[in-house]
């Protein structure tokens, strides 16, 4: 596997770390327990970028290469060193003899450096975009995708021999944007951790966060990007404080804050709502559960999301979800109070649907109902997106 621009186990949340390096590292676990050996190659060090091999799990090795140093490097900046990166994944393939049966390239850098070493050693190169550069500049918001991604995708997209997309939504987009012919893409949806991402009871878990038990609290999690929304959720939070007593947390962010969080802050206090908004940061995989357990609902306020992992993870600890309709959401909440999706992917319809749910009676939740909401989802799981993957790679 390639995950070239971002590390399986960087620090979630921040700028380049988000669902996909979640990803790649449980979905590579699941494979090795199925009993394939796993190399995945990053740019990105974990250890003061001086490179070094990682054993995630068994069979799952994590290769860091020895010039990802860069650590603030942009996409352009990695772009001009591939030709650099991939010698070296030559130099490390062929000193420990290793004879790969597939390539799994994950967002558009690795995949220009799987296109190579797919013409290098005569194997299959499978694609994953995670996100589509087309569909991101469609919305206009943000720092535009320049005519290099673009152009770097629609070449990926038809010179790989598989791609492997997360919903049907995808899919469609890759036959409206890039021409690719639907028969070329296989759907296998995410999965969640269903043993770490569980239900809490909600006194516990606010009493560990330091929060009043009584009051409604909404929370966000993911990297702060213009794309996210998150501005969308405190514009909601200032049309519904008259409404509704409501705190929001919102957990993610780079140290030191980015440009986004900075207009965030102030857009907080241009709003006059800086008292009712907590800005947590990053949190440790490992504590998200006691944060969506602890809230009443998981708003996600994107414009646009290639699945929402976070949906998924908020739904396994019993927390229902609020959002836009982007990614997989659509699917993945069913009623029987896991949530609300709104129908358009408009700020007006996001704060009519935060309404709905704040006002309808279903922010306590009960054992039973964290129960529910947990069983609809039990079929993601990285076991089964590990045996489709399987499939996709042996019948390549």
């Amino acid at each position: 596997m390639f995950s070239i621009h971002s590390s399986p186990i960087g620090q979630l949340g921040s700028r380049d770390t988000g669902g996909m390096s979640v990803y790649i590292r449980d979905v590579a676990h699941e494979l090795g327990q199925l009993g394939h050996s796993v190399d995945i190659y990053t740019g990105r060090s974990q250890a003061g970028g001086t490179g070094g091999i990682i054993a995630l799990s068994d069979k799952v090795n994590l290769i860091q290469l020895t010039s990802s140093n860069r650590q603030k490097a942009q996409s352009d900046e990695l772009y001009q060193i591939l030709p650099y990166l991939f010698r070296e994944v030559e130099k490390y393939k062929t000193q420990h003899t290793i004879n790969y049966d597939v390539i799994h390239s994950h967002y558009w850098l690795s995949g220009l450096i799987g296109m190579m070493a797919h013409v290098s050693w005569k194997i299959p190169h499978i694609m994953t975009f995670h996100t589509l550069a087309a569909v991101k500049n469609r919305f206009g918001i943000g720092r535009p995708e320049p005519p290099l991604r673009l152009n770097s995708e629609r070449i990926l997209a038809h010179e790989s021999q598989l791609i492997v997309s997360a919903t049907e939504r995808e899919r469609e987009q890759l036959y409206k944007y890039y021409g690719v012919e639907p028969e070329k893409v296989v759907i296998i949806p995410c999965g969640v951790d269903m043993a770490l991402f569980r239900p809490i009871p909600m006194i516990e878990a606010r009493h560990q966060l330091g929060y009043p038990q009584d009051g409604l609290i909404l929370l966000y999690v993911g990297r702060i990007d213009p794309l996210k929304g998150v501005d969308r959720l405190l514009e909601a939070t200032a049309c519904l404080k008259a409404r509704h007593e409501i705190k929001v947390v919102v957990v993610g962010g780079d140290t030191p804050p980015s440009n986004e969080e900075r207009r965030l802050h102030m857009l907080a206090v241009s709003l006059n709502i800086e008292d009712q908004v907590t800005f947590v940061g990053r949190v440790k995989q490992g504590q998200l559960p006691l944060y969506y357990s602890a809230v009443d609902a998981l708003v996600i306020p994107s414009y646009y999301e290639s699945f929402s992992l976070v949906a998924l993870e908020s739904l396994a600890c019993g927390t229902p979800v609020v959002g836009t309709a982007v990614g997989a959401i659509g699917h993945i909440i069913k009623g029987e109070g896991s949530g609300h999706v709104a129908e358009s992917n408009s700020t007006l319809d996001l704060i009519e649907n935060i309404n709905r749910f704040l006002s309808s009676g279903e922010t306590r939740k009960t054992y039973q109902v964290s129960a529910n909401i947990r069983d609809s989802i039990r079929h993601f799981n990285w076991s089964a997106v590990a045996d489709s993957l399987s499939n996709a790679y042996t019948n390549i």
